[in-house]
């Protein structure tokens, strides 16, 4: 067994070697912008999200099964090879989520949170096989979203958000507190008949923070909705090579105003006033190149994208390629939107022709995937997958008698159609399901 991994580790070197050096030869797209060019989701772009049957979700079956059934499990995804295909190991698919005790409330998850880790052989049977690092050694009180990457050694990156300081933590105010900075750390993976394992966990260690200027410091927070600084994903740019981490982020001190292109074109301007207070909702989809091929060591860019005076969180943000088009998605709340504008619980996309584009929303308004107005908030965190396949967790759907249930599992995978900027919700698959997918193209 061991000589046969090595001689596949070694082909998957060779085959990594090759493919760096025809990426080489690949010019990066022309996006037609700066390279400190930060797109913009305006105000009267936001104005005109709805939804349609296009971008309706169907309803949650309430006959749902509890994936951990002692766990409370949300944000979640899978593990991805260094390109974004979905690695297989073994014949197994491994997947990452953030778990918490059932024992504990619905509301007190979040500040319990850790990152549980699931394997399957099939893609639609999960096995839970609880959390794979030793806590006294993570960073940060609670371990928030991210992604995790196996490279061409086999050798798994998990990426994540540390929360929180465990030396002085305090539940009363704790948003109020809780720095959010983004680490990782290494594990290397095996199976056995026993099923997956993660082992030699490496030193956990930060690499990004906020720099207040790009983005917002716990120190300049000034909004009532808590302010990030998380969420890394992990991303090979297939037409350049170059390798990223993007996030979620806020405004820093050199946006914490309205630029006119933050609410409209003139026209728009010229007929709309911005409620009070729009300027604080500041959200971000941040960048930072990563600069060694261990990937500690990081320079951060300019955002990718702002909502800044539309929408306040830009969560859990990602991208996929598809030939010359790269969709950058991500995540948002009803309540997040600034005061004036309201959405959907949903994702939200934006295309553009290179990774840093000007980039338009997708559909006219952003809007791929909300939740139906019957069931405004039934799941959450959808993460579309490069073949287009989109998972989310069940989070408060209600009941045949309108009582609201907490879900707290995998729901149901969806199927996204991708036509330049438009797009279409397609077949559903089973909770859960992750089919195996290559790497973005």
């Amino acid at each position: 067994m061991m000589k046969a991994r090595k001689s596949i580790y070694k082909k998957m070197v060779i085959s990594t070697v090759v493919a760096a050096n025809f990426l080489a030869a690949i010019p990066a797209f022309a996006a037609g912008v700066a390279d400190d060019h930060t797109a913009i989701w305006s105000r009267q772009q936001a104005e005109k999200v709805a939804l349609t049957k296009e971008n309706t979700a169907p309803l949650v079956d309430m006959d749902f099964k509890l994936v951990a059934p002692d766990q409370w499990v949300w944000d979640t995804w899978p593990l991805q090879n260094r390109d974004g295909s979905l690695a297989i190991v073994n014949g197994y698919r491994v997947a990452f989520a953030l778990v918490a005790p059932r024992s504990l409330g619905w509301g007190d998850r979040h500040t319990e949170a850790r990152i549980g880790m699931f394997y399957s052989k099939n893609g639609k049977d999960w096995t839970y096989a609880g959390i794979p690092y030793n806590y006294d050694k993570a960073l940060g009180h609670m371990q928030w979203a991210g992604t995790a990457m196996m490279d061409e050694n086999g050798k798994v990156h998990l990426f994540y958000t540390a929360t929180g300081d465990k030396s002085n933590w305090d539940n009363n105010g704790w948003d109020r507190r809780a720095v959010q900075r983004i680490a990782k750390t290494t594990f290397d993976i095996n199976t056995d008949k026993n099923g997956v394992h993660l082992t030699n966990e490496g030193p956990h260690q930060i690499i990004l923070e906020a720099d207040g200027k790009y983005y917002e410091t716990i120190e300049n927070w000034k909004s009532n909705i808590i302010t990030a600084f998380r969420d890394p994903f992990f991303f090979q740019d297939p037409n350049t090579g170059k390798e990223y981490i993007i996030f979620e982020g806020q405004a820093g001190t050199d946006r914490n105003y309205l630029k006119p292109e933050n609410i409209g074109d003139e026209e728009y301007r010229n007929t709309h006033s911005v409620p009070e207070g729009a300027q604080l909702y500041n959200g971000n989809i941040g960048i930072a190149e990563v600069l060694d091929h261990d990937i500690t060591k990081l320079k951060l860019l300019p955002p990718l994208l702002e909502s800044v005076g539309a929408n306040h969180q830009l969560e859990r943000p990602h991208v996929v390629v598809n030939g010359d088009d790269y969709y950058l998605f991500t995540i948002s709340h009803t309540f997040t939107y600034a005061p004036g504008l309201t959405g959907p619980d949903g994702v939200y996309g934006f295309v553009g022709k290179g990774l840093r584009s000007d980039y338009k929303p997708m559909n006219g308004s952003g809007l791929v995937i909300g939740n139906p107005k019957e069931n405004p908030y039934q799941a959450y965190s959808w993460m579309v997958l490069p073949n287009q396949q989109v998972i989310s967790f069940i989070n408060e759907p209600k009941d045949a008698n309108g009582q609201v249930q907490f879900g707290g599992t995998f729901a149901a995978t969806l199927k996204l159609s991708l036509n330049g900027d438009q797009s279409e919700i397609g077949k559903e698959q089973r909770n859960g399901e992750i089919k195996p997918f290559g790497a973005n193209r």
